[in-house]
């Protein structure tokens, strides 16, 4: 390869003490990234709703939550998302399910938006369980901090299976972090209300909830992931049978 080096060679001292050029070495632009998820769950809470419910029956109802998005980098600060997420497990007899174990199959596609530090978000959802779809609009806003807090509006535009009320649970959190050579260890806490009759009872004050996940690659992309998590419920809003219990999960996750 004809050089800068070798063409220094050839013109002498015209060129003596010019410094060689120095390449910059840039990784490809990542256009398309995922994540593939295989995690159990003790319980299935869905905005403060224990849908099984399992209670504080530790692990009594357990589900297994297989899950994929696909992110697609539309410019450097525009992201679309779609995904699917899955709940399979024997808690209804299978001639009420979608087929077989399977109870529920959601699906999503959404915008993300980067402006620094903070970032912004719409996605619409269509939740397939009972014979019917349950469709969502999810507007979300997290800001890039220690503390990393968050918030979400959870819009129900069409009620499906549900048995509750068209509306909007509102979600307030934070999940601070921290790196330990491999291991990650984050706590997300979260505070939830909603104005509406969402789940089919009262309006006000849903759920709290307060946790903590770890991280730890094994292999590539690899790694496995579990976590505890707390919840305080409001019966007169979730119709809960138990107000407080814990939850758990451990699985696998792949970022390609």
């Amino acid at each position: 390869m004809f050089t800068f080096a070798a063409m220094s060679m050839i013109a002498g001292s015209a060129l003596a003490g010019t410094p060689e050029p120095v390449v910059m070495e840039t990784e490809p632009v990542k256009y398309v990234s995922g994540t593939l998820d295989l995690s159990y769950n003790t319980h299935f809470i869905s905005y403060g709703l224990d849908v099984w419910g399992a209670g504080t029956d530790f692990g009594t109802d357990a589900t297994f939550n297989p899950s994929v998005n696909l992110d697609f980098a539309v410019t450097d600060d525009l992201t679309l998302s779609v995904g699917t997420w899955f709940d399979i497990n024997d808690n209804l007899p299978t001639t009420d399910s979608v087929g077989g174990q399977i109870q529920e199959v959601d699906f999503w596609a959404g915008l993300g938006y980067s402006m620094g530090a903070h970032s912004f978000s719409v996605t619409y959802q269509a939740w397939v369980y009972g014979g019917s779809t349950e469709d969502i609009i999810d507007l979300g806003y997290a800001y890039d901090h220690w503390l990393n807090p968050s918030f979400l509006a959870h819009i129900r535009v069409g009620e499906g299976a549900s048995g509750g009320e068209d509306g909007v649970f509102f979600v307030f959190g934070v999940e601070p972090g921290k790196e330990y050579d491999k291991l990650s260890i984050s706590f997300p806490v979260a505070l939830a209300f909603t104005p509406n009759d969402f789940h089919g009872y009262d309006s006000g004050f849903g759920y709290a909830s307060a946790g903590a996940q770890v991280s730890y690659p094994i292999y590539g992309g690899w790694a496995v992931n579990g976590g505890l998590t707390g919840y305080y419920t409001n019966d007169d809003v979730t119709g809960n049978a138990d107000e407080a219990f814990i939850t758990g999960n451990i699985g696998l996750s792949l970022d390609f």
